[in-house]
Formats: C-alpha cells, sequence, structure tokens
C-alpha cells in the first residue's frame, strides 16, 4: 500500500531518510520540507568546503567514544550502518572518498558539492518531491493515525509518517512543536565551540600551533590531548574543541568563565623535565635560552614563555636562576589562562541536547510516544566531536528511520 511521508528538513540526515524511504519502497510518495531555500548548507559549509563525510573508525565499539551524547544508544545502529556502510553507499554511487592522517575521510573532489550533487542526485532519481521555503510549524496526530503538517503560512497537508530532522536548535523554544507532541527536550547548549581569552600573553601569536598539547579545564575532572592553535581571540584546535564538546553542559553552567592549564610539553613530568633542562644548562651553559627552543617549539612561542619566566633576552643557561628555571617549568608545564566566553566553531554549529534519546527507539529511530513519527539527526540529543563524526550519526539514524518508515505498519 502506498503512503505520503513527510521528511521535515533538508540536511544530511533528512536527505539520506527520504532517500533511504523511497529507494526501499518505490511506491511511497515522499515529500522533503525546507523551510529556507538552501539544501544541504551544512554539508557545503563543512570542512572547509571539502565536507568531512565521516571517520575511518570501522569499529562501532570503538566509533561511539567519539560521541559525548549518545554513545550507548548509538551502538546498535553503527552495527547496522556504520562508517564502512557510507563509504560504501557513496562509492556505489560513484563518489569515492580518501582518509587523510587524522583519520578523517573526504571524498577525493575535495569538493563538498561533490557530496551535495550525490544526494541531490539520488533523491531525483529516487523521485522524492522537494519543497523549499516551506516552513512546518505544527504537526497534528489525526484520529486516524495520519498526521496534518501545518506551514508557517497556513498551507497544511496530510502524511501517514513524518521523519523530523530539524537540526540542533541553539534556542528551547524552536523544540516547542515537538514538546507539544509529547516529547521531553534536553536543553540545547552549544558544543564544539573555541575559548576566548581576552587576558592572553599569547594573542599576538595568531596562527601559531602545537601539534600536541594537554588541556584540562580547573576544579574539573576535564581534559583534552591534542593540536592546539592559538588564534587572536585565545584557543583553538582539536584539543579545545573536543574539551567544549565533552564538557559542554558544565561549561554552559559555569557560564563559560573558568580557567583552563595548558601542559605544552605532554611527553615530560615535572621531574624529567628538570632533568632536560638542567643537563642542557650543564653541556651548554654558554648558549642563550631565548634563542633556543626546546620540544620543538615554535620560535616565538619559547621566546615568550621565557619572557613569562622572568628570562631575559641575553640571560645565558649558565647563569640562570633557580627561581627562573622554576617559572619556566610552570610555564611550560601548567600555563594558566582564564577564559571569558565562547566563539563559535566556523559555520559548523553544534548542539548538545534535543529530543531525549530515551524516548526513541534507537532501532527504528521512532517516536516511542507517536506512532509514526521519527526523528534523525541532531535534532536528538546526539553529538560527536570534530571529525566526521556528526555526519555519521546523520547518516546512521537517517538510514535506519527512512528503513523503517518504508516498511508497511
Amino acid at each position: 500500500m502506498a503512503q505520503t511521508i513527510a521528511v521535515i528538513g533538508g540536511g544530511a540526515a533528512g536527505f539520506f531518510g527520504a532517500i533511504t524511504c523511497a529507494q526501499q519502497n518505490s511506491q511511497n510518495q515522499v515529500i522533503l520540507f525546507e523551510k529556507t531555500g538552501k539544501l544541504l548548507s551544512k554539508v557545503l559549509v563543512s570542512g572547509g568546503g571539502r565536507c568531512n563525510v565521516t571517520h575511518h573508525c570501522f569499529n562501532p565499539n570503538e566509533l561511539i567514544k567519539f560521541y559525548p551524547r549518545g554513545s550507548k544508544q548509538l551502538k546498535k545502529p553503527f552495527q547496522e550502518f556504520g562508517a564502512q556502510n557510507t563509504v560504501n553507499w557513496f562509492e556505489k554511487r560513484g563518489v569515492q572518498l580518501k582518509t587523510e592522517a587524522d583519520g578523517r575521510m573526504f571524498p577525493i573532489t575535495d569538493n563538498s558539492e561533490t557530496i551535495a550533487n550525490c544526494l541531490l542526485r539520488e533523491a531525483k532519481n529516487a523521485s522524492v518531491e522537494i519543497l523549499t521555503h516551506t516552513d512546518i510549524s505544527e504537526i497534528v496526530k489525526l484520529e486516524n493515525g495520519t498526521f496534518e503538517l501545518c506551514s508557517a503560512k497556513g498551507k497544511t497537508c496530510k502524511a501517514d509518517k513524518i521523519l523530523v530532522t530539524t537540526g540542533g536548535q541553539n534556542k528551547p523554544e524552536n523544540y516547542e512543536w515537538l514538546k507539544a507532541l509529547g516529547h521531553k527536550i534536553e536543553k540545547p547548549v552549544p558544543s564544539l565551540f573555541t575559548f576566548n581569552v581576552p587576558g592572553s600573553y599569547l594573542k599576538e601569536l595568531m596562527g601559531i600551533s602545537v601539534p600536541r598539547a594537554i588541556v584540562k579545564i580547573s576544579g574539573q575532572k576535564l581534559e583534552s590531548d591534542g593540536p592546539l592553535l592559538i588564534t587572536h581571540w585565545g584557543f583553538s584546535g582539536p584539543a579545545i574543541l573536543r574539551l567544549s564538546a565533552w564538557g559542554a553542559r558544565i561549561l554552559n553552567e559555569l557560564n563559560y568563565h573558568f580557567n583552563i592549564s595548558i601542559n605544552w610539553v605532554p611527553d615530560f613530568t615535572e621531574e624529567t623535565l628538570r632533568a632536560k633542562l638542567l643537563s642542557y644548562k650543564s653541556i651548554h651553559g654558554k648558549k642563550i635560552i631565548s634563542s633556543n627552543p626546546f620540544f620543538g617549539l615554535p620560535q616565538r612561542l619559547w621566546k615568550i614563555f621565557t619572557d613569562q619566566a622572568g628570562i631575559s633576552a641575553e640571560l645565558r643557561w649558565l647563569d640562570v636562576s633557580n627561581k627562573n628555571l622554576n617559572k619556566l617549568l610552570e610555564t611550560l608545564l601548567r600555563g594558566n589562562f582564564e577564559v571569558r566566553g565562547k566563539t563559535t566553531f566556523k559555520e559548523e554549529f553544534v548542539t548538545c541536547g534535543g529530543v531525549s534519546l530515551s524516548e526513541v527507539n534507537m532501532q527504528t529511530l521512532e517516536s516511542r510516544h507517536v506512532k509514526g513519527l521519527y526523528f534523525a539527526g541532531e535534532v536528538l540529543d546526539i553529538d560527536g566531536i570534530t571529525g566526521g563524526f556528526n555526519f555519521q550519526a546523520a547518516w546512521t539514524t537517517g538510514f535506519l528511520a527512512g528503513k523503517s518508515m518504508a516498511q508497511e505498519q
């Protein structure tokens, strides 16, 4: 029997759900609604315009470790449709992906339009009807079990099943229309953001990065290990972004005002670092400290660290005092910075929060409250760290929802 399936939201999860549903049952009429005039906008801007499609992590048990919210609930869904399935899906449709050194996967064209065009083409081939500039503002469950969709412009249409893929929203009121259907909404707060440090003594070094640092939130059991980038407003890079994701709720409660400690030389303990510097001092006593950077640190960064330790520009290792040496160790191992606010990471705004996973069947993505209502993508309380993980959650949940909706019930 033919069904009318409505998909609300023209992003990655929406397209994947619509395509899957239409391909698995060609009798279904699948209509995708997008409130703006732009389709797949996040796909197009992701990865600097290259689209970080997924991550080269094909073991579901390992893949779930990259999700601060939703990790346990994604285990079985990833077993059915994980990163390898995503790679196969796109390659079967003529889009080859490549893996970069950090595990991120991109189309070999390095162009996000390759991914967007593939999805648009598949939707067209599957006869998915796409309506842009259509803002669905209310869903009404009718007595016969079907739905009525009401647009902001007053137009209505009917559907047998609905897939909501409206993405993460930063304002609680944007979920009111879903709360009206009886769904619990976990408070949306930002995830994946950079740290503003107005008083940073490193701001003049914007653009300088280190391949590895350990960043800790003072007073919390939160730390992150990875590349760190100095910006004109503070800090960014994978170490910061991961920390912002894992600490999203705590940092929101702190109103984004907290202290961080940065270990710039994570391969050393205080004892081994002190031994290393004293050994160098005994062998190269006549060398000027500030002119000879250690540990692969950039020269300008090393110079500022020595300035912070009170070491003058011409001071030789031979003449350094224990007091200055202790200050240098402290600066390298536990550099302290006061964070006062956050900045959105590029255009890729991610929120944690959304429809509570306890109220969704994660095998089918159907609501436990409203039969025939499904969810996929970031509208759910699922979010991953940076690296292709949020798209993978979108492909997985979209696929499972589409497959489930295609079945006659």
